[in-house]
């Protein structure tokens, strides 16, 4: 399996001039390249535009796109081929997921990357020759595990810069402690497991203030202003440190929760639904649901554990994960109950995780105790929680 290993780099002031120019040839390459595709009724497909590329490179105004590498100049054509075949085969139905919409055009303000493969690099000891560019010498935070396939250089909103190596990864074999873990997600809690663990995301009010005044200061400056660039770019790093807190949160919770189990289990969560919410919207966008669902599936794979994802549909916080018993819609002011049945005090958020990891390893928990003839109320309103959880006011 392939992986990626992201080293950062701070090359020197010819070396970012060489970048900006290698970055801004790859950007007219993808424009040019996506306005003749959006004209022409037809996809001309990469051979044809390959071709019109080398034409290009013989013209009077493009003549300055030979002071540059070819080699990022064709993956950027690759590229946008992959990115027009993802489109298709959303359309067709081939493609799983959300619909994709057709390419868009590159910003100069936007974050930009340039790809070398083998024949435009070179590993010698801690350095990184890259054609064109010069001899890089980036931080090495750990050994690559073996020799990359490819290389991207990458420039962030922050004008940060990194090498991304495209490496083959063997899989490991380990031993789990557990056999399996239901994993329920949530705003104020992160993550309830199912053995009674909780995991507490880290705070961004602060770092998000910070950022919501700035962006009020970047309204009123007049755009390509100096001042206004300066106060972007302020922004781009705030945003930076609450993605880096975000990233190094989900990885080290994501490698313990699949060192220690087995099978992992998570719900199918329609994040795009919830986002709706325009209360809850920003909270829901900064916990990263979708990427600790990525990490942990990606890890699994790497590890040898079995990732699974049930259904959005589950009624699992509506039954309890003891006897089966089926109580309905609880508001979500209510964060315990006191089941009906059984008489167990449940909490909310680990009930629904015991029933994730249930119906994760097969067990079908809405088969018995649904289809009594015990009724209670389809929804239980904040006014109505004292009849469910009568025991708990003694």
């Amino acid at each position: 399996m392939k992986a990626r290993y992201q080293y950062r780099f701070y090359p020197t002031d010819q070396q970012q001039q060489s970048l900006a120019q290698l970055f801004g040839c790859v950007r007219v390459v993808w424009n040019d390249s996506l306005a003749l595709c959006k004209q022409s009724e037809n996809y001309p497909g990469f051979n044809k535009l390959s071709a019109l590329l080398t034409q290009t490179k013989k013209a009077d105004k493009r003549q300055w796109l030979k002071n540059v590498s070819s080699v990022p100049l064709q993956q950027s054509l690759r590229q946008l081929d992959i990115a027009y075949r993802n489109f298709f085969n959303s359309c067709n139905g081939k493609r799983k997921g959300k619909k994709l919409g057709l390419p868009k055009f590159k910003k100069r303000t936007n974050s930009q990357s340039a790809e070398f493969t083998k024949a435009a690099f070179s590993l010698t000891g801690e350095s990184v020759y890259l054609a064109k560019i010069g001899t890089v010498k980036p931080i090495w935070s750990r050994e690559l595990p073996s020799a990359p396939s490819s290389v991207t250089v990458i420039k962030d909103c922050a004008e940060r810069y990194f090498l991304s190596f495209v490496v083959e990864v063997q899989p490991i074999q380990s031993e789990a402690k557990n056999q399996s873990i239901g994993i329920d997600l949530g705003i104020k809690t992160f993550a309830v497991m199912s053995n009674g663990e909780k995991a507490e995301s880290p705070t961004y009010k602060k770092l998000d203030r910070k950022v919501r005044k700035l962006q009020r200061k970047l309204a009123r400056q007049p755009k390509d202003s100096q001042r206004r660039n300066l106060t972007r770019i302020k922004i781009a790093k705030l945003h930076n440190r609450i993605a880096d807190t975000r990233k190094d949160f989900l990885h080290k919770l994501s490698t313990k929760i699949v060192n220690e189990n087995q099978v992992i289990v998570l719900e199918d969560l329609n994040v795009s639904g919830m986002v709706k919410n325009r209360k809850l919207s920003r909270a829901i966008s900064q916990q990263g649901w979708r990427e600790f669902r990525t990490l942990c599936e990606a890890k699994s794979e790497k590890f040898g554990r079995e990732f699974q994802v049930i259904s959005r549909w589950e009624p699992t916080s509506q039954i309890c994960s003891d006897c089966g018993f089926r109580w309905g819609k609880i508001d979500l002011s209510i964060r315990s109950v006191l089941c009906l049945n059984c008489g167990t005090e449940q909490d909310r958020d680990e009930n629904a995780a015991k029933n994730i990891e249930k119906v994760g390893i097969g067990n079908c928990h809405d088969s018995k105790w649904t289809q009594r003839d015990c009724k209670t109320t389809s929804v239980a309103e904040p006014n109505e929680a004292s009849r469910i959880t009568a025991a708990l006011a003694r």
